[in-house]
């Protein structure tokens, strides 16, 4: 029989919250205001930290030819830290001047108030940077969640699809690792936790998943629909 879990470890983007609101709200408003964040901040040291290491990488020299290839990567929807950063901090103001508040599935601020309130600790690992996931639940559709996350982790600690990354997340949490219950949509991403001694369920919404993933399509997951389907003890 499981351990029964300590630490929730979750996912954000289609396991919280909606593909839609990062897809159709965020990722439009970082392609639409990102060349002038990038001008008016130019001298900012982490903004320069940010759009100097693109230019390196790419090969490029000018401010314009690194906000044309991060525009890129955000319609590739790529994980590259530097542009998660960078939108990190783009839509930091918009959360703060109050042009969106995050999409948080009522079943999952249900069970996250229940589980804190229970005293299990709860962590969220995502793409998306720190400050940018900070941000995502200190302005949510429902209010201020961040209280209810103890730790945070990005792509920083390693690639969610790396079993590595996880075992490191398990010392920083200085936790067995069979004590911690991961939760994301993407298979991939619970193979590597269960590698690293995780256990692990699959979010599966229909919102976000209109055709069910059953089967052998589940990864041999426990899968759930919601929030409300998990049962921590």
């Amino acid at each position: 029989m499981a351990t029964l879990p300590h630490t929730i470890l979750t996912d954000i983007e289609g396991t919280t919250s909606s593909i839609s609101f990062v897809k159709d709200v965020l990722f439009p408003y970082a392609h639409e205001r990102l060349p002038a964040f990038v001008a008016a901040h130019a001298d900012d040291r982490e903004v320069r930290r940010w759009v100097d290491a693109v230019a390196g990488e790419a090969g490029v020299a000018s401010d314009e030819e690194v906000v044309a290839i991060l525009r890129e990567w955000i319609d590739a929807d790529r994980k590259h830290t530097a542009l998660k950063a960078l939108q990190g901090m783009l839509w930091a103001e918009g959360y703060r001047s109050g042009d969106f508040t995050a999409h948080v599935y009522p079943d999952a601020v249900e069970a996250l108030r229940r589980w804190h309130a229970d005293g299990h600790r709860i962590a969220v690992y995502s793409s998306g940077s720190v400050p940018a996931q900070q941000l995502f639940f200190g302005h949510s559709d429902a209010g201020d969640l961040g209280a209810l996350v103890s730790a945070w982790f990005d792509t920083e600690t390693g690639g969610k699809r790396e079993a590595a990354s996880y075992a490191r997340i398990a010392q920083s949490l200085d936790a067995q690792p069979d004590s911690i219950l991961f939760l994301s949509d993407v298979v991939e991403e619970l193979d590597a936790a269960r590698a690293a001694g995780l256990q692990t369920v699959l979010l599966d919404r229909h919102q976000d998943y209109p055709q069910p993933r059953t089967g052998d399509a589940t990864g041999g997951h426990r899968r759930v629909e919601g929030f409300d389907g998990i049962d921590v003890g």
